[in-house]
């Protein structure tokens, strides 16, 4: 048979060859590494039975070290169940972003109602108001496209609010303004 003829299948099934020198080396280290692994993690719990319940932390990381702020932060949040509230938070920060700047300049989010989800906002005009609640499907549709569905159901759109209720020496008790000297 010559070196350029194939081999002909004679129906033996092929045996894998015996491991060589470098596998055998591999296999040893890798077997050596987790033994090392399981007596190192059995003396640091002979140590910390020792220290009276590991009082504090050693040198490889446990949950006692201290955290960078921002991680702190974030497993606070997902502890508490506040992810909603906390994202709807970043969108009232980046209100102009979402909305365009000309709607950010007239109309301003107020409040969010996680129970209801129920994003309360109030605009300097009524012409504003106007136009924001035929926006506000579309507006819920992108706020739900960041946040997750589901999170805003409905966008509650508020006029401008009157004047504020002044209290002073020169009210009268249950007064409800010069308005009432003219009924």
């Amino acid at each position: 048979m010559s070196p350029q003829e194939p081999k002909k299948n004679t129906g033996e099934p092929k045996k894998n060859p015996e491991p060589s020198g470098v596998d055998l080396a591999r296999v040893a280290l890798r077997a050596a590494k987790e033994a090392a692994r399981a007596r190192g993690d059995a003396a640091q719990q002979k140590k910390q039975a020792r220290r009276g319940g590991g009082l504090r932390s050693g040198a490889r990381a446990d949950g006692r070290d201290p955290m960078a702020l921002g991680s702190a932060i974030n497993r606070l949040i997902t502890e508490r169940g506040w992810e909603a509230p906390a994202a709807v938070g970043g969108v009232m920060g980046r209100w102009p972003q979402i909305v365009g700047e000309d709607v950010a300049k007239h109309c301003e989010p107020e409040r969010y109602d996680e129970d209801e989800r129920v994003l309360t906002v109030r605009c300097d005009s009524t012409a504003w108001a106007t136009n924001l609640r035929l926006l506000a499907p579309t507006l819920v549709a992108r706020l739900n496209e960041d946040l997750g569905h589901g999170t805003v159901r409905q966008i509650k759109v508020m006029g401008p609010g009157g004047p504020t209720r002044r209290y002073g020496p020169l009210r009268a008790p249950g007064s409800s303004g010069p308005g009432d000297t003219y009924r």
